[in-house]
């Protein structure tokens, strides 16, 4: 099967998705198809190297562990049955800390922080739709970066609702409230990041 035959109008689970062996790389949310933008650029993949690096550093002989895109979060609704499962994401970085989620073909459940890097292509309805699947599914912290504007924000759960932070610029120096004492700052971040080539 050739992503071209795939009924973009139809409702499809992560049995589905597994069997797919296309080059294209798609995301679903809700049963619905979402493909991802060609390979990230040099910008995205700094940044995203970056605070890999940070949490990996951070989280060394601590019981959470970081993984990068290309990495399958499935999260399920009732069941954890692959015919059940209808939303399949790659966030950018994401880390788990309940160590069970974790199997063979990513995580099966709801990362305790998640990061998605902006890319020019990405597309609102996309971005809105993954901010309701992440607040709906309980993820602890969700973190935002835009290259081209140079900011972070960052969604904290509280009582069960995203409360957003403030646009983080550079000066800023961001400390997660889930990973007690990591913290980033942000001219770091963006040093070497040139706005006009993003």
């Amino acid at each position: 099967m050739k992503f071209a035959d795939l009924d973009l109008s139809k409702t499809y689970t992560y049995a589905d998705y597994f069997k797919w062996k296309f080059d294209e790389r798609v995301e679903l949310i809700k049963g619905k198809i979402f493909p991802m933008n060609p390979a990230p650029n040099r910008f995205h993949q700094e940044l995203s190297g970056y605070i890999y690096n940070k949490l990996y550093t951070f989280l060394t002989d601590k019981s959470c562990k970081v993984y990068s895109a290309p990495f399958d979060v499935r999260i399920p609704r009732k069941s954890k049955d692959d015919k059940s499962i209808i939303t399949v994401l790659q966030p950018d970085l994401c880390v788990i800390c309940d160590l069970s989620k974790l199997d063979k073909r990513g995580c099966l459940g709801v990362p305790d922080i998640v990061v998605e890097i902006l890319s020019p292509g990405n597309n609102a309805k996309e971005l809105i739709k993954k901010h309701e699947i992440y607040e709906e599914a309980q993820v602890k912290e969700y973190w935002v970066v835009s290259p081209q504007d140079q900011w972070l924000r960052v969604y904290t759960l509280i009582d069960g609702k995203f409360k957003e932070s403030p646009f983080l610029v550079p000066s800023d120096v961001f400390t997660s409230s889930v990973l007690s004492g990591l913290s980033i700052n942000l001219t770091d971040l963006f040093k070497d990041i040139d706005p006009e080539q993003v």
